[in-house]
């Protein structure tokens, strides 16, 4: 460089400085306002469990911020406290306690011999209705299990599903006295607490259905979560039916063509009016249903949906309300209803928490055309939700041998008998 600028440019910040030091008495002699204390750092929010379904919900004082899971009464409701005086259905039906006092009652199956399988998703335990003389009394069948939500009957075995394994118990109806330790027969299940508890059925294939839902309320799972699975009865044989499923509690084979139907829970805190859940039908094995990159047949999920369109995916025959969580459901082939509800499905709706005004919580009689698709729906059993607060909340329907339909409440621990005609009594 130039010595002469370098000498210029030293004169003029030697001078810079000495001005500065100068002008520093000046400074000081200007009153001033004591300075504030440092501003407390806001606490950090601790952190949600992987899988809860609070993550993603809206932050700050809105209407979202507020909602949270509801939480059932721990025990279960006295039999004289049980809701049935609030409860509807169409006129000539009727509607009773058929046995309570089993904590959070959930998935519902019936042997040959007419006891009534009840499973739980919050305790350790599946108990058993047995019925004789018109008389019903509540057992413990097994205790100590994980989350035993998921039962299914075929030839006289009990199959159980817990969050990660599947077992059995033989000739159950021989075995309610004194019935031995479930055998495990499948393993190789997820363990995630998230949508983990199962619901399982045997098709006609003669094939045991379990489902494996996301790992969370919105999440871009793996190869082993969001889909239905099949095995042979001995645990062997596993091959994945349908992919994009969310989280099914519930299904069931259409009596006259065999396709399956299953109800999916939608994803939370997109809206409270979406998206809506679904129902819907496998018409052949693999198909993919959407999630999470598709809610609802036409909902591109905002944070997963880039990239894909709905169009990709099957969409449901039928959407069943927002947040309305459908849950167990049966093809209704009795004889004691009806003609026109002759194999129509019963869908239990359990209600919603993800909407500030609460939706669902009731049965849903849905009708089919011929080929399988929805005609019409209508509510068939209402009343389990009171002023935006729940009373009840169904769970499973279970058709009985003489064509009256059962229903599991898991808010009060009990389980319903509803019958068409002559009003029956049952012992509580």
């Amino acid at each position: 460089m130039n010595p002469r600028v370098t000498a210029r440019r030293s004169i003029l910040l030697a001078g810079t400085i000495a001005g500065l030091v100068l002008a520093a008495p000046l400074f000081a002699q200007q009153p001033s306002a004591p300075a504030a204390p440092p501003a407390a750092a806001p606490a950090a929010a601790p952190a949600l469990p992987p899988g809860s379904p609070l993550i993603g919900r809206p932050e700050g004082n809105t209407a979202a911020a507020k909602l949270a899971p509801v939480a059932a009464p721990p025990i279960a409701a006295a039999a004289d406290k049980l809701p049935t005086a609030k409860l509807k259905l169409p006129p000539g039906f009727n509607i009773e306690v058929y046995a309570s006092g089993m904590a959070n009652a959930r998935s519902l199956r019936v042997s040959e011999a007419g006891n009534v399988f009840v499973g739980s998703r919050l305790t350790d335990k599946v108990h058993v209705i047995t019925n004789k003389d018109g008389k019903h009394q509540v057992k413990v069948l097994a205790s100590g299990l994980y989350r035993p939500n998921g039962l299914a009957i075929h030839n006289g075995t009990l199959y159980i599903a817990e969050l990660s394994q599947i077992s059995k118990i033989e000739n159950i109806d021989k075995m309610i006295d004194n019935p031995p330790k479930p055998t495990v027969i499948y393993k190789d299940l997820p363990k995630d607490e998230a949508h983990g508890w199962k619901f399982i059925a045997i098709g006609p294939d003669n094939k045991l259905y379990i489902p494996v839902g996301q790992p969370g309320n919105n999440v871009l799972h793996d190869k082993d979560h969001g889909q239905i699975r099949r095995i042979n009865l001995d645990g062997t044989g596993m091959e994945i039916v349908a992919l994009g499923v969310r989280n099914t509690v519930g299904f069931d084979w259409n009596p006259v063509n065999h396709q399956l139907y299953f109800s999916d829970n939608q994803r939370d805190w997109l809206s409270e009016d979406s998206p809506q859940d679904e129902l819907n039908r496998v018409t052949k094995i693999g198909q993919d249903f959407g999630a999470p990159y598709c809610y609802a047949g036409d909902i591109l999920d905002p944070d997963f949906g880039w990239g894909h369109s709905c169009s990709e995916f099957v969409p449901p025959i039928m959407l069943t309300g927002p947040h309305s969580a459908g849950l167990g459901l049966r093809f209704y082939t009795g004889q004691m209803f009806p003609k026109k509800y002759k194999n129509a499905i019963f869908l239990a709706r359990h209600g919603s928490w993800n909407r500030s005004k609460k939706f669902g919580g009731d049965i849903l009689a849905v009708f089919l055309n011929k080929d399988g698709t929805v005609k019409s729906s209508e509510v068939f059993l209402s009343g389990f939700l009171q002023d935006n607060n729940y009373v009840g909340r169904p769970v499973d329907v279970q058709q009985m041998a003489d064509g009256s339909l059962l229903v599991s409440d898991d808010w009060n621990g009990a389980v319903y008998r509803i019958t068409y005609g002559k009003a029956h009594t049952a012992s509580r």
